[in-house]
């Protein structure tokens, strides 16, 4: 029983989900393209201490059920995913992204296209406010897009943070 119950509240969590992706129009500047779409969500994302962001605008970049996997090290050398979907990733990041000020933006990018699927190794830098003059991180973000024939959509992004055991390598830099 308490299983059954466990399986229905996971499928209306995800239906509640993907009904409000479908919901919120996205602006259409962002989804022109698949440029628009990946600089709308560093875009998103950044801001200074005590800014709001517009996750209503965040939500309308992702194709129902999207999903945002963030991988790093986890206990005895091992690496582990983090799944997330865009209402995790939000409230996982709101507050910290809102309290802090976080500013992320692309260095370099490299993408290769096939039909209506886009992928692209976003490489980034994020500091904590606009005019800090070094970063206090760096890495990739992996963006897998898709067009349906009338926007951009985000499927996925995957992520991993550059540490000094896994150097970001030259061809992935300006």
């Amino acid at each position: 029983m308490a299983l059954r119950a466990l399986a229905w509240l996971c499928c209306f969590a995800a239906a509640v989900e993907i009904v409000s992706a479908q919901d919120i129009p996205a602006r259409p500047a962002d989804v022109a393209s698949a440029d628009s779409v990946i600089a709308a969500v560093y875009d998103v994302i950044s801001g200074p201490a005590g800014q709001k962001r517009d996750w209503d605008r965040m939500r309308s970049l992702f194709i129902p059920g999207a999903r945002l996997i963030s991988v790093g090290p986890a206990a005895e050398g091992v690496f582990a995913g983090r799944v997330m979907t865009v209402g995790d990733y939000i409230q996982r990041g709101s507050a910290s992204l809102e309290k802090q000020g976080f500013f992320e933006r692309e260095i370099a990018r490299r993408a290769e296209e096939f039909g209506h699927i886009v992928h692209a190794f976003s490489t980034y830098e994020s500091r904590r406010s606009a005019d800090d003059p070094q970063p206090f991180s760096r890495g990739i973000n992996s963006f897998q897009l898709m067009n349906d024939g009338k926007r951009w959509w985000i499927v996925t992004i995957y992520w991993e943070a550059e540490r000094p055991d896994n150097r970001i390598p030259a061809k992935y830099l300006p």
